[in-house]
């Protein structure tokens, strides 16, 4: 589970602000990618405890949550305070513990008919092409359509947190979305954290200074996680029509 209160803090930040960061994002990206590596070792690990001791996973599950939740909000307010020194292995906490986190959906997608390895390759693909095409187009917008789309999508993810922490609170008492409402959230999702990929070009480099790689960082690491999650629902969803 992946949270997005840091984007709508940068977009608040980042209102009125001229370029201050010109190089940040380049900085940022070496970050980013550890952190999905990391993402990635969380996420093999969780797999192999859900094959091999499938009765201790959603205890730990429900622990990596809680502790992820912490750790996310330690982390943040660290990174804000310019320890590097001291964020850094939090970062690298954090990221592995989201990958745990997300291994039962990974599960999910794999044992699902039509999903597969080639739909968790699919989901991928789909957050890398999200960045080349965010790059070019984020990077090229006016201030005016720059700030009016950060608006949208800042609205947009939140209104979509709120629906997505229902779906979790009632999936505990086993109450499961329809598919077709599972399709729709999924899709939105994907459109939502598509536009955050445009809107992190335009305003991380009006938020951050090039030495604030980390705050960055984490921002489009938040991005691309929860592209791949929603990208991945909506693929299970999709093949799970009656």
């Amino acid at each position: 589970m992946s949270h997005t209160s840091n984007f709508r803090e940068a977009f608040r930040e980042a209102k009125g602000n001229a370029l201050v960061g010109p190089n940040v994002i380049a900085n940022a990206l070496p970050f980013v990618g550890g952190g999905l590596v990391l993402t990635a070792v969380g996420t093999y690990g969780g797999l192999g405890v859900i094959r091999n001791y499938p009765s201790i996973f959603f205890p730990t599950f429900i622990g990596a949550v809680i502790v992820e939740l912490i750790l996310f909000f330690v982390a943040q307010g660290v990174v804000a305070q310019g320890n590097n020194k001291v964020a850094l292995p939090l970062l690298a906490t954090y990221s592995l513990l989201s990958g745990y986190t997300l291994s039962g959906l990974v599960f999910l997608a794999l044992r699902s008919q039509g999903v597969g390895i080639q739909g968790v390759g699919i989901a991928a693909l789909g957050c890398g092409i999200a960045f080349i095409a965010g790059r070019q187009i984020g990077s090229n917008l006016s201030e005016e359509d720059g700030m009016a789309l950060s608006k949208t999508i800042s609205i947009g993810i939140l209104a979509l947190c709120v629906v997505v922490f229902g779906q979790f609170l009632l999936a505990m008492f086993g109450v499961y979305t329809p598919t077709f409402l599972e399709i729709g959230i999924s899709g939105i999702g994907v459109l939502l954290f598509a536009g955050a990929a445009v809107v992190d070009f335009f305003i991380l480099p009006r938020t951050y200074r090039d030495d604030e790689y980390l705050p960055a960082a984490l921002s489009m690491y938040l991005t691309y996680i929860n592209l791949f999650i929603f990208i991945l629902r909506l693929l299970i969803a999709i093949n799970s029509r009656d």
